[in-house]
């Protein structure tokens, strides 16, 4: 995972194409100071077979598990209303569904991003069954500022975190709150069946930068990589400075008849601060609303 450095974002540009030609402490206290005492303790006997005075193995600290690279969904504003948009985050231990959604309820790390989750919602235990997954919160969870749809997102960002993480995407996903089905929620909707994925052209940010991640250091060539569900499979990208200066611009490709195909391509940059932008091709030159785009912060070393 590349470190990453907080910085101030420049405003984003808007990328078009016109026409068809380019259509996510142990503490140990030990016993300080010298016995009241000074007579010696009379020695210890020990019987055979007894073995309460053997010595006792050191205590150590007990293991963090794997690492693993997940993928965390939150919430941005395009010209379709609300998407969903991921962050690829790491998380410690051998519970990549657990820290998914711890990941999700600390939220974004992407300042275009947003999560409307209450601050302080904990896991309280996430469960499978059936092909499915049963998601514990606590209390806070009920309390959300959202709107109808807003609070159908909300539902769509666990599944998508939980079933993503899992590498299960036919998976079903239920709520539970302080360990009861969560039922009504937000005065917006309800949740009282295990849920599955909706179409992900209803509710995915169209274009999605997955590297660098939001404020990462990296060397040069910079290596872009995400997904898109693009035109004529053409993703358009620009590379600006810390000034909102175009550096470098140009299109790349993903795999035609994929609805979310992955994309990648290179960049040659001098040291500094940069911002790429990828966005979808415009063939209605502005007509349809201003194209989907996703940006990244980061600096070269």
């Amino acid at each position: 995972m590349t470190a990453r450095t907080a910085r101030t974002r420049p405003a984003r540009p808007t990328l078009r194409l016109a026409g068809a030609a380019l259509a996510a402490a142990v503490l140990v206290a030990g016993c300080q100071g010298e016995p009241e005492s000074a007579t010696p303790a009379p020695p210890v006997t020990t019987e055979p077979g007894d073995e309460s005075s053997e010595p006792s193995e050191p205590t150590e600290e007990p293991a963090t598990g794997p690492t693993t690279d997940v993928p965390v969904y939150f919430m941005t504003d395009t010209r379709a209303g609300l998407r969903l948009a991921r962050e690829v985050r790491e998380t410690s231990g051998d519970e990549p569904v657990k820290g998914a959604v711890e990941a999700m309820l600390a939220g974004p790390e992407d300042p275009d991003y947003s999560s409307t989750w209450a601050p302080g919602t904990r896991v309280l235990g996430i469960s499978t069954q059936d092909g499915g997954f049963t998601v514990d919160l606590s209390g806070e969870a009920r309390t959300a500022d959202v709107g109808s749809e807003g609070a159908l997102l909300m539902v769509q960002q666990l599944v998508w975190t939980v079933t993503h993480a899992a590498d299960q995407p036919d998976a079903t996903v239920m709520l539970h709150i302080d360990g009861e089905p969560a039922g009504e929620l937000w005065g917006a909707t309800t949740w009282t069946e295990p849920l599955g994925r909706v179409d992900a052209l209803d509710v995915r940010l169209l274009t999605q930068v997955d590297e660098p991640a939001q404020g990462a250091t990296v060397g040069s060539p910079v290596t872009v990589t995400g997904e898109a569900a693009a035109f004529e499979a053409t993703v358009l990208w620009q590379v600006v400075d810390a000034t909102g200066a175009e550096v470098e611009s140009g299109f790349t490709m993903t795999t035609e008849g994929q609805t979310f195909a992955p994309f990648s391509f290179e960049i040659e940059l001098e040291p500094g601060d940069y911002t790429v932008v990828v966005s979808e091709s415009d063939p209605s030159d502005g007509e349809g609303g201003e194209p989907m785009s996703d940006s990244k912060d980061f600096t070269v070393e």
